[in-house]
C-alpha cells in the first residue's frame, strides 16, 4: 500500500481521537478530518433512500431515481483537493452506515467530466461498497476549463483520481477505525483511461481495476477522428448518407452473422468477418441499395486502418469493425465529434481557433500527439509494478464501439503483454463485448457483474474464465451470453436456446472457424 495513504489514514484516525465504533458511528466528525494537500467542505448524515444533489444533468436526475429509493443510509463527505496552485478537485466519499463490506470502489466519468458520477457511486454503495468519485478538477462536460489553467490539464489527466484515492482511503480509516481491506477503480470511456493511468502511474492505489473501452492514445485518437471525418467528407459524394446505414449493415449480417454458428443478429467475432465493401458498389447511378465509388472508399476509411494517403505512413492502427455500421454517423457525420476538437483545441494544440484542413491532416495527426507529450496518451505499457503487487486489470470493449475502436484495447493490452511478459497473462484479462457499443447499448449483452469478477480475481485468485452478460430491455432479461477472454470467442453447442449464455463455451477463434 502507498506509504502517503497509509500516513494520511493514520494521522487522519488520530486527528478525530474516536475509537472505531464511535467515529462510524459519528459523521459530523469527518468535518475536523485533516488530510495532505486536501479539506472537507462538508458532512452529512444521509437517511435510507433520502439522497439529494443539485446542479446535476438531467440524464444524472434520470438515472438517480430509480437508484435513490434502494440506497441504505450512509455518510457523505465532500473534499476539496489542491495538488496545484490552480487545482479545485471536488471529491466525494460515501460511507455505509450499516453493511460496509470492507471495500473501496472508486468510479469515474468519461467524456471531458467535470462532473462527479453520483450514479455509478450509488451503484457502488448499493453493493455494500464505501465508494468515492471526483469531477477530475473542473465542474461542466467542456474543454473550456484547459485555457490558462495547466494545473487543471495535470489534474483531469491523472492527478484527480490519485486524490482521489488517497482522500477516500484517509476517509475510511477515519471513520471506521481501519483501511480498506482493497481497494477498487470501475469506469468505462474516458474513466477507462483513469483506470489504466492509474496502474501505470500510481500503482498502489488500486488492487483491482476494471476498464471499459478505455481512450488512451487520446491526442492520436482525437486528431485522427477529425482526420478521418474530414476524408470521408472530402467531396459530397464521398459522404455516406445516414439513410444507407440499415442497407450496409444488412448485407454484413447476411454475410458475417452466422460465422459462429447462430443467426441472431450480432457478429461473435468482427475480426473473422472479410467483408468487402466494393460488393456494394453501384452498377449504375446512385440509389439507395448500393454505394457509390467514392462512398465505398469512405466505408473503407471507417473500417481500416487509417494512413497518410499521401505516404500510406499508419497514423491510426484502431479502427471500426464489420457489424458497426448503424453508429457511422459518429465518426461519418457532416461534423467532426465536438469532444474530439475541443480536446485537440483546448488540451493538446492550446490553440482554440485552430483550423483542421484535410491536406493537413496528417502532420495534425502528428503535432497533436507530440505537443500532448503523453500526458493523456496513457501509453506506458509496463504495468509490472503494478502487477508485482498483486494489482489485477480487468478490461473489456464493446466490439461495435463507434467512438473508441474496439481495436484500441487489443492493441494497448498486446503491448503491455510485449512488455511485461508473463506477468500480464497472470494479472491482466481483455473481454470483448460483440454487439455491443461504447459503454453500453447496442443488440448485444451489454452488462455483467464486474465488481463481482474483480473481487473474485484479486481475493480469491479466481482469474475469468467465462464470463456471463446478459441484455435488458425495460426490466426484462432478454438474452444471456457467454463472454471470452480475448482472442477467444464464444461457440455455441449446437442446441439449446441461442438466447442463453448456458449454450455457449470459449474457443480459440480459430477452432472456432474450423468448426463452422
Amino acid at each position: 500500500m502507498n506509504n502517503r495513504i497509509v500516513t494520511a489514514a493514520l494521522v487522519a484516525a488520530m486527528s478525530l481521537g474516536h475509537a472505531a465504533v464511535s467515529a462510524a458511528q459519528d459523521c459530523s466528525a469527518l468535518q475536523k478530518l485533516s488530510l495532505p494537500g486536501a479539506s472537507v467542505t462538508g458532512t452529512q448524515a444521509v437517511a435510507a433512500g433520502a439522497l439529494s444533489v443539485t446542479g446535476v444533468s438531467a440524464a444524472t436526475v434520470a438515472q438517480l431515481k430509480a437508484a435513490v429509493p434502494k440506497l441504505p443510509a450512509f455518510c457523505r463527505v465532500m473534499i476539496t483537493a489542491k495538488p496545484g496552485p490552480g487545482s479545485d478537485i471536488r471529491i466525494e466519499v460515501w460511507l455505509p452506515a450499516a453493511g460496509w463490506n470492507g471495500r473501496l470502489q472508486a468510479v469515474g466519468d468519461g467524456g471531458l467530466a467535470g462532473y462527479i458520477p453520483f450514479s455509478l457511486m450509488a451503484e457502488a454503495l448499493i453493493g455494500g461498497f464505501a465508494t468515492t468519485g471526483t469531477d477530475t478538477g473542473h465542474v461542466g462536460g467542456s474543454a473550456d476549463f484547459m485555457p490558462g489553467h495547466p494545473d487543471k490539464l495535470l489534474d483531469f489527466a491523472y492527478r484527480s483520481t490519485h486524490e482521489m484515492a488517497v482522500a477516500a482511503k484517509a476517509v475510511i480509516a477515519a471513520h471506521y477505525g481501519k483501511l480498506p481491506a482493497f481497494s477498487y477503480y470501475n469506469a468505462c470511456s474516458g474513466g477507462g483511461r483513469h483506470g489504466i493511468t492509474s496502474a501505470q502511474r500510481y500503482p498502489g492505489d488500486f488492487d483491482g481495476i476494471v476498464a471499459g473501452a478505455p481512450s488512451w492514445n487520446q491526442a492520436r485518437l482525437d486528431a485522427a477522428r477529425i482526420g478521418i471525418n474530414l476524408m470521408v467528407n472530402r467531396t459530397p459524394e464521398h459522404h455516406i448518407p445516414a439513410s444507407k446505414y440499415p442497407m450496409v449493415h444488412r448485407a454484413v449480417m447476411q454475410a458475417c452473422d452466422g460465422l459462429d454458428g447462430v443467426v441472431d443478429g450480432i457478429i461473435e467475432n468482427p475480426r473473422a468477418c472479410k467483408f468487402d465493401y466494393a460488393s456494394l458498389q453501384c452498377k449504375g447511378g446512385d440509389d439507395a441499395n448500393c454505394l457509390t465509388a467514392a462512398q465505398v472508399e469512405s466505408a473503407k476509411t471507417l473500417t481500416s486502418p487509417f494512413r497518410d494517403s499521401a505516404t500510406g505512413r499508419l497514423l491510426l492502427a484502431a479502427h471500426l469493425r464489420p457489424g458497426s455500421e448503424l453508429q457511422w454517423a459518429t465518426m461519418a457525420s457532416p461534423k467532426p465529434l465536438p469532444n474530439s476538437v475541443a480536446r485537440v483545441r483546448n488540451f493538446h494544440l492550446k490553440d482554440t481557433k485552430w483550423e483542421f484542413r484535410l491536406e493537413n491532416v496528417a502532420d495534425d495527426i502528428d503535432y497533436a500527439a507530440r505537443l500532448d507529450k503523453g500526458l493523456l496518451a496513457s501509453d506506458n505499457f509496463n504495468l509490472k509494478p503494478f502487477f508485482d503487487r498483486g494489482g489485477k486489470l480487468l478490461m473489456w470493449h464493446g466490439w461495435s464501439d463507434p467512438q473508441v475502436p474496439a481495436e484500441s484495447s487489443i492493441i494497448y493490452s498486446g503491448n503491455v503483454r510485449s512488455t511485461t511478459g508473463y506477468a500480464a497473462d497472470e494479472a491482466m484479462a481483455l473481454f470483448m463485448l460483440p454487439g455491443v457499443l461504447h459503454c453500453r447499448g447496442g443488440l448485444g449483452a451489454d452488462t455483467f457483474d464486474r465488481m463481482g469478477a474483480i473481487t473474485a480475481w484479486v481475493e480469491r485468485d479466481q482469474k475469468p474464465a467465462r464470463i456471463v452478460a446478459w441484455r435488458t430491455v425495460g426490466d426484462q432479461v432478454v438474452r444471456t451470453h457467454a463472454l471470452c477472454p480475448f482472442p477467444q470467442v464464444a461457440r455455441y453447442l449446437g442446441s439449446g436456446d441461442t438466447a442463453n449464455a448456458e449454450n455457449y463455451s470459449c474457443v480459440a477463434a480459430t477452432a472456432a472457424a474450423e468448426r463452422r
